[in-house]
């Protein structure tokens, strides 16, 4: 057998690319599938593949492209993850300048909806309703070996309804006219494959090609690079800022498990993320400010230093109560302290004899000054900006 092979010569297929880590992890496991009905069959004894080790198929989580990571992409050619996805300014920015193309309500309807790039290329006109603003997806075109061919969606999933907003409708009903204007152009020629999306004469769509236009569009438009396959990332993104949870968003792009809609498909958009790190912020209700001002201590108001505090009043009497549950547990934390603080000033006033606390020392009063006139003496209060005078 080598003889016979030995003058045959292997050259790799120009569009064939190195498999990641999770593609041969389903590679395997089909492989041990295939071995291990061998071995019902009692056609071999043991299963190989299962003896092979391989990296973890980790999916690679996507990114956003903000102003920090276009320019180091600009800068070095390199991308921070294979999974990047546009902000929506960048896909405003894209469907503007693809209007007048002829695919750009597939475009549209991936950006927007998230459907995969055979989805949208094997959409027939029959499973399209735009009058009730749904689709269903029930067929897809693979490639295999060069070859377009109509299969069932990737996963049992994968054959769902998808609602549409008022856009893509509009978009999908100016494409349909011009199809018909097409058809009518094309006369007999007209190839009727019932695909909502078609090349110029009707015929299918092969995907491949649009993924090069799509390439070609955004290039033009001066856009850092994505796959077609992350305006469906981009697609998942959009309805999370806009408040879809994790299965709204999963049955939208026909997961089978909701796990991999959570570690993959969800970017937070800059925006939502401040508006979510903002809003979560305000649930915590705090006794002082915590804006630009905090640090800067409020001294009590003028006629309330230097008067005298009654020998048995409570030094913490005249701090106001906080309605606040989350500030109940601190406080009582606190007013210990206070009180530990105020006993331990009370004994080195008591050795020292009468003086007042400057910076967290004591020091003796000058002749013909009062214990209660001294300005400086201050109890500070860590669940409050209001120092109170001893």
């Amino acid at each position: 057998m080598k003889a016979g092979l030995g003058h045959l010569k292997v050259t790799p297929h120009k569009l064939r690319h190195t498999a990641g880590p999770a593609t041969r992890q389903r590679v395997r496991s089909t492989l041990r599938a295939a071995l291990n009905a061998a071995i019902v069959q009692q056609l071999i004894t043991f299963n190989p593949a299962a003896h092979v080790e391989l990296e973890a198929g980790k999916r690679p989580k996507a990114l956003v492209w903000t102003d920090e990571r276009i320019l180091h992409w600009k800068r070095t050619g390199e991308k921070p993850s294979p999974v990047m996805v546009w902000t929506p300014e960048h896909t405003g920015l894209f469907l503007d300048h693809v209007a007048e193309d002829r695919l750009y309500a597939l475009f549209h309807l991936v950006a927007f909806r998230g459907l995969r790039r055979g989805e949208a290329c094997g959409q027939r006109w029959t499973d399209t309703r735009l009058d009730a603003g749904l689709i269903t997806v029930v067929k897809q075109l693979v490639v295999n070996g060069g070859e377009v061919y109509e299969d069932a969606p990737k996963t049992d999933a994968g054959a769902r309804t998808i609602a549409l907003d008022s856009d893509t409708v509009q978009a999908l009903k100016r494409h349909r006219a011009q199809q018909d204007k097409d058809r009518e152009k094309w006369g007999s020629a007209w190839v009727e494959t019932g695909r909502a999306f078609t090349r110029e004469n009707g015929e299918l769509l092969h995907p491949a090609n649009v993924t090069r236009r799509f390439i070609e569009l955004y290039e033009e438009a001066a856009l850092p690079p994505i796959r077609l396959h992350d305006l469906r990332h981009g697609a998942a993104t959009l309805a999370h800022a806009a408040g879809a949870g994790l299965k709204d968003i999963q049955e939208m792009l026909g997961h089978s498990s909701i796990t991999i809609t959570s570690d993959t498909y969800t970017s937070l958009l800059p925006e939502a993320d401040l508006a979510i790190a903002e809003a979560a912020a305000q649930l915590v209700p705090r006794a002082r400010a915590t804006s630009e001002d905090t640090g800067r201590q409020v001294r009590a108001q003028p006629g309330e230093v230097g008067e005298p505090m009654p020998f048995d009043a409570d030094p913490l009497g005249d701090i106001r109560e906080i309605n606040s549950p989350s500030a109940h547990a601190p406080l009582t934390h606190r007013s210990r302290t206070a009180h530990a603080s105020l006993t331990h000033r009370s004994r080195i006033a008591h050795a020292n004899g009468p003086g007042r606390e400057v910076r967290g020392r004591v020091e003796p009063l000058t002749e013909g000054e009062n214990p209660g006139q001294s300005g400086n003496a201050w109890c500070p209060r860590q669940d409050s900006n209001l120092r109170h005078p001893l």
